[in-house]
């Protein structure tokens, strides 16, 4: 029988990668991204180019509430910080990863997927709620439970690893070089300036720890 898998894809380094992981692991793997009124579009963009040059299925979906939720620093243009309140930096979005996971699940579902990859990962993950191991276990038994779909899985290639080792599960997967050059994780959104690890500012959050895993993957500095 056929494994086929969706790739909850964002067009970033951790996505991309887990899409060769899937690309090696299931027999048909299609992409699906989310419109949420993210700050910079350029992550759809990447997401389409990426999946173009790889020739893979690819659909994007509208989830425009996450917006209407309330003011984040990934859906404004709010400065990137650290909230005392919450202790959690304000780039986190509520309920994002519950939402995108319930939407890949029901399109799965009727079009006879029983397998999402996703890119979370609780080791460098900024404290997101929703990155967790005990979260992703939870999503995976309710959706079961809402779809009576017990064969539905949630694959986390990434989950217990630091940027380091998720480089280096690219360089593994032959994928390092399409990485750098394609994938976009800047909170920015800069694409002019490209360094040894990708396009990036080289100064939000992102960037900064893609650059230092990159460095002690590889030992550039």
């Amino acid at each position: 029988m056929q494994t086929k898998a969706i790739v909850l894809f964002s067009g970033g380094q951790d996505s991309t990668t887990c899409l060769f992981w899937a690309l090696k692991h299931f027999d048909k793997v299609v992409t699906i991204s989310f419109d949420y009124g993210q700050r910079h579009a350029i992550e759809l963009i990447q997401a389409q180019k990426i999946t173009q040059l790889l020739e893979i299925e690819h659909h994007i979906f509208s989830a425009p509430a996450l917006k209407q939720i309330g003011v984040t620093a990934l859906t404004s243009n709010q400065e990137i910080s650290f909230s005392e309140k919450t202790q959690l930096p304000n780039t986190f979005v509520p309920a994002r990863n519950l939402i995108f996971l319930s939407l890949a699940a029901g399109w799965g579902y009727l079009n006879h997927f029983h397998h999402i990859v996703t890119g979370v990962c609780q080791t460098d993950y900024s404290g997101y709620p929703d990155c967790r191991y005990s979260f992703i276990q939870s999503a995976e038994q309710t959706l079961q439970l809402a779809l009576d779909a017990p064969s539905l899985k949630i694959h986390t290639p990434l989950m217990f690893l630091n940027k380091t080792q998720i480089w280096k599960i690219a360089q593994d997967l032959e994928a390092l070089d399409f990485i750098i050059e394609h994938t976009h994780t800047c909170y920015k959104g800069e694409r002019n300036l490209k360094h040894p690890w990708g396009y990036g500012c080289g100064k939000c959050p992102a960037c900064e720890l893609r650059k230092k895993g990159f460095e002690e993957a590889f030992g550039y500095v």
